[in-house]
């Protein structure tokens, strides 16, 4: 998982965290009740770190496994807690990948 160094964020700042577009991050606000950042007199949004994980498990159930959007928040509804630790193992999983490859392009470059 993602260390946040700061306790909120800008819409901007998590829409360019996760790759996804600002006006996609709205949307699920209106479609998925889990979602709601706190928002300031000026009604700017402001997500916690929670939040964003939150998100991101959205992100997973939808563009990722491809579920529509109705079946990912039952999935959440119904088992948060086995979603959450599927992402979780998905998550690690892309982490120890990213590094494998890392290290065969190291090795890669040594023997040339």
């Amino acid at each position: 998982m993602e260390e946040f160094d700061k306790k909120y964020y800008k819409i901007g700042d998590v829409a360019e965290m996760l790759g996804i577009p600002m006006s996609t991050l709205r949307y699920w606000e209106t479609q998925f009740t889990i979602i709601r950042p706190r928002r300031n007199a000026k009604n700017i949004r402001f997500y916690t770190p929670r939040d964003i994980e939150t998100i991101r498990m959205i992100h997973y159930l939808v563009k990722e496994k491809g579920l529509k959007l109705d079946a990912a928040q039952e999935q959440i509804r119904t088992n948060r807690d086995g979603v959450d630790k599927r992402f979780e193992v998905v998550e690690q999983l892309k982490s120890i990948r990213d590094r494998l490859a890392n290290l065969a392009e190291a090795m890669d470059s040594i023997g040339k």
